[in-house]
């Protein structure tokens, strides 16, 4: 589905205006909704515009669209899913160096990391294996592998993981909706799983993330792409973005995923609490 039609069908649910609105987006997994909520509503606060959500747009390639072709104004990504899957590039020391300039021509801003890194996590469950990285696991025997769409194709995903690891796979990889990866390991459905570092369900779950030992992943820091009209067009914007940058550790993102997969809060109320605690909500 093209972005485009994604977010026609999301203007539904967040309604029809012809006031001017800052369209933020988010990817469709729990961190994204955790994070635009954050997003959106510290904008809100500070400045009191009109906002829409755009929520569940898709993958990288999808946001990525959605956002060149000024469906969105903004949205969180991270860096070696930038560098990789939209600028083609290998991984690098200056990864947001090369992010920058790569972007610019399309009118788009990178602003500093929020403050952390979701890497994909090869998890297993503790009970399985004595590894506690990638080479030694992948030395131990075959494993069932699940994997998000996305990881099954993109260059930074499995075909080179694979390869860098000599990976062996017993049947054939099973690709599925990234919240229900954990799900299929708990059910012993797969035996190892690509999910990513901040997943909230790692801190309460018997579960082992192998040690990426030869450094195949390149960094993912998230941080704020936001649209160069966006920022001439709303007064003040990019500070009040800016004072997010920092704000968020990988432990602190981990807790917040956690409160909307493990406890099920809504994303909105999950926001606010961290907004206040990090002394930008009163």
């Amino acid at each position: 589905m093209r972005a485009v039609t994604v977010l026609a069908l999301l203007m539904v649910t967040t309604g029809c205006s012809k006031e001017q609105r800052l369209r933020i987006g988010a990817k469709n997994f729990t961190e994204q909704y955790v994070l635009g909520e954050i997003i959106a509503r510290h904008i809100g606060n500070r400045l009191h515009i009109h906002i829409s959500r755009h929520f569940g747009i898709g993958g990288a390639l999808l946001a990525q669209q959605a956002i060149e072709n000024g469906d969105i104004d903004l949205f969180p990504e991270y860096t070696g899913t930038a560098l990789t899957s939209v600028l083609k590039r290998k991984p690098a020391p200056n990864v947001m160096e090369i992010l920058r300039e790569g972007y610019k021509p399309k009118g788009l801003i990178w602003l500093d990391s929020l403050g952390f890194e979701n890497t994909f996590a090869m998890v297993v469950r503790r009970e399985d294996t004595g590894a506690s990285n990638l080479s030694d696991a992948a030395k131990e025997r075959a494993w069932r592998l699940g994997v998000g769409y996305e990881f099954a194709t993109r260059p930074d995903g499995l075909p080179g993981l694979s390869s860098a690891y000599n990976l062996r796979l017993n049947g054939k990889v099973k690709t599925m909706d990234l919240g229900l990866l954990y799900q299929a390991l708990n059910k012993k459905q797969v035996d190892m799983v690509a999910a990513n570092s901040t997943d909230g369900m790692l801190s309460v779950l018997p579960l082992t993330v192998l040690t990426d030992d030869r450094h195949y992943f390149p960094p993912y820091e998230c941080a704020i792409i936001v649209r160069e009209l966006a920022l001439r067009q709303y007064a003040g914007l990019q500070p009040v973005l800016q004072e997010l940058s920092g704000r968020i550790t990988a432990d602190t993102m981990r807790r917040l995923n956690y409160e909307l997969d493990g406890k099920h809060r809504p994303a909105r109320e999950i926001a606010k609490d961290f907004l206040r605690s990090a002394g930008l909500e009163r």
